[in-house]
């Protein structure tokens, strides 16, 4: 290396030069001899200590210490000057003696493992490159010699931070102070390393810089591995209960702010210890691998999902609009254990018990949520496998009471206790049955009848929504064409479609399937969307309402007025009518505000070419103004009330064209 730097070679004597001047050339040679050969020594010391210690950051910088006193010395008795020689045949013995202390210099340097070493120019441009540079930067000496160090290996945002400092250093002698960085290598992937940085001959025209970089991968791998066995689990991969903790309280500042609910889940698997005696524990991993998998099925983007340790989980469900959509997460989490588990070709079934803690009304920080959780848990243990409590009394309630209403839908899917009404839609001035609406009723095999507007929000939180609504499709199908069969199918029948099912696009797939399987046409069927729903819904349900809009079927906006009202969808969706909420049509007689919306309603769906219909018509009064404001349909107890398709039967059979009339109890 040192024979890269110019003018540290001198040059020989001629034979004509006064003895003087040789004498004193000699004098400076020999300084310079015992300058090489004190860094020599210092190089030799500094590779044994090298070889010995153990390669961490805190045995980088005495290392860098020691280079950096070597190139000092170097450069200190390379600096000394004398008189000349006054033989040549000792000069040339100086010279020799010169050039092999330069030479082990330069072995010494070479054979530094780890440590990489450039030398440039007072232009940044690169003089000398060693083999560990290779190494380090992918860089061959060939291809690195003449290049910027700029250029080379330090990464675009460090660049005019590097050139500034050059220069300081230059100009004002301000030392770059040795540090960690992170510079590039030649594939452009990042290298760390531990860099110290000499300058020699400052105060002369050709400064030169050295930089001394040692390589840190291991070290920093060996810190990534350390941070990830602190913050995570070795098992599952999953964070631990610190980092669980600490996102979690982030979570909950986030959520406060906004005003959103906080889920927390706290999830114990029952009878684990008996899978780990009976099987061994190398089994119980692979479950515990095995449900973390599963785990993270259930998780969105935004959820929080670590193990605690043993055959512990959490879960936290921040962003929350109600308590009550825990609920649903509580399912999702639970059928994680509805399928079995597989070890070593064998199903094992394996169940939870889950303790819920509720921010902010269980506790505002994550120590107070998780504590609660797992006593909720404890609590749900105690009651058998397979459990969930809330911790929070009045919410646990209404939400059991909420769950079990879902298994009991499901139960009564399966044993038929669910029927569709339907509700003669009439035309407004003559009285005669246009169409019919179907609506949904339970009927307990116990006795009694369930609401819709208590069950049907129930299923909307769960994904049951969806079974329901294609055993709804279905019914209505079967029952139009058994109508038809028997001459009585003239009167379209509408079938109610939740945002829920739209969302997912087989609804549409579902009902044309059945319209072909029992040879309905469009014109037999319709559907009834909220404005919710509409305003909602992307591209692709546009479409197939399109598509079903230009085969004939009709689309209705119900509840029109009582969501976020836009005319703009009027003109986007297939709309071919509009039902007034009955919440208008009850207050409007009296009532002005809720008539001018009446009429403003009428006004524009006719002149879209809308059908208007007026939902809740009970009275006659109410007619009569329905009637003034031009409604083109009634629906309601004036005329009829929702009756079974058996009585529907009997009523078509005997009035194919009947007079309106009130139904009464």
């Amino acid at each position: 290396m040192i024979a890269n730097k110019p003018g540290l070679m001198k040059k020989k004597p001629t034979v004509g030069e006064t003895q003087e001047s040789a004498w004193a050339w000699l004098k400076r040679e020999r300084h310079a001899l015992k300058g090489a050969a004190v860094a020599a020594g210092i190089m030799a010391l500094l590779v044994v200590w090298f070889l010995l210690s153990v390669p961490s950051l805190l045995a980088v910088a005495p290392a860098v210490g020691m280079l950096a006193s070597a190139f000092l010395v170097w450069q200190q008795w390379q600096s000394q000057t004398g008189r000349a020689s006054p033989a040549s045949g000792e000069l040339q013995v100086a010279q020799r003696r010169l050039s092999d202390s330069e030479q082990r210099f330069r072995a010494l340097l070479e054979s530094l493992p780890k440590v990489a070493v450039q030398g440039y120019d007072r232009h940044r441009r690169v003089i000398y490159w060693n083999e560990a540079s290779t190494q380090l930067y992918g860089y061959t000496p060939c291809e690195a010699q003449g290049r910027a160090l700029e250029d080379l290996i330090i990464p675009e945002p460090m660049r005019e931070e590097v050139i500034a400092a050059h220069r300081l250093w230059m100009t004002h002698g301000t030392e770059i102070p040795a540090a960690e960085l992170e510079l590039r290598h030649k594939s452009g992937a990042p290298v760390a390393v531990f860099s110290h940085h000499v300058m020699l001959g400052e105060q002369t025209q050709d400064p030169l810089m050295f930089c001394v970089d040692v390589d840190l991968s291991v070290q920093k791998q060996a810190r990534r591995d350390l941070e990830f066995l602190t913050r995570f689990d070795s098992l599952t991969h999953l964070p631990n209960r610190q980092t669980f903790e600490s996102e979690l309280n982030a979570f909950t500042e986030r959520c406060h702010a906004m005003g959103d609910y906080v889920a927390v889940f706290v999830i114990d698997l029952d009878r684990f210890a008996e899978i780990n005696d009976a099987q061994g524990y190398e089994h119980g991993d692979a479950l515990l691998f095995q449900v973390a998998k599963r785990l993270r099925r259930c998780q969105r983007s935004s959820d929080l999902l670590s193990r605690f340790g043993s055959d512990e989980f959490a879960m936290a469900f921040p962003h929350l609009k109600h308590s009550g959509d825990a609920l649903r997460l509580v399912e999702k989490v639970l059928d994680v254990f509805s399928e079995p588990f597989i070890l070593t070709n064998r199903e094992i079934h394996v169940s939870a018990s889950i303790g819920i803690s509720l921010f902010p009304d269980n506790g505002t920080t994550a120590r107070e949520l998780i504590h609660n959780a797992d006593v909720a848990k404890n609590r749900a243990k105690l009651s058998g496998s397979n459990r969930y409590g809330f911790f929070q009394k009045e919410v646990h309630d209404e939400l059991v009471r909420q769950h079990h209403m879902v298994e009991r839908l499901r139960h009564a899917l399966r044993r038929g206790e669910l029927a569709l009404h339907y509700q003669p839609q009439v035309a407004a001035r003559s009285g005669r049955i246009e169409n019919l609406e179907a609506l949904l009723r339970w009927f307990p095999q116990e006795g009694g009848t369930v609401s819709p507007a208590e069950f049907i929000p129930v299923a909307e939180r769960s994904s049951l929504i969806h079974r329901i609504g294609e055993w709804v499709i279905r019914e209505a199908c079967r029952q139009q064409a058994e109508w038809k069969r028997v001459g009585l199918g003239d009167h379209r029948i509408d079938i109610n479609l939740s945002g829920k099912q739209v969302s997912q696009l087989d609804v549409f797939d579902h009902l044309e399937a059945c319209m072909q399987e029992f040879g309905l046409s469009p014109r037999d069927i319709g559907i009834e969307l909220t404005e919710n729903v509409l305003i909602q819904s992307d591209d692709r349900v546009l479409d197939v309402l399109r598509r079903l809009h230009h085969r004939g079927m009709k689309i209705a906006i119900d509840d029109f007025g009582t969501g976020y009202s836009s005319l703009s969808y009027l003109k986007l969706f297939p709309v071919t009518a509009l039902k007034i909420d009955r919440s208008f049509v009850r207050d409007a007689p009296s009532d002005l505000s809720d008539r001018a919306i009446m009429a403003a309603t009428v006004f524009i769906g006719h002149r879209l070419g809308l059908e208007v219909v007026a939902e809740g018509v009970e009275n006659e009064e109410q007619l009569e103004l329905v009637q003034e404001l031009g409604c083109d349909l009634v629906q309601g107890f004036y005329h009829y009330k929702p009756m079974s398709a058996a009585d529907i039967q009997r009523m078509l059979a005997v009035r194919l064209l009947v007079v309106p009339r009130i139904i009464r109890d």
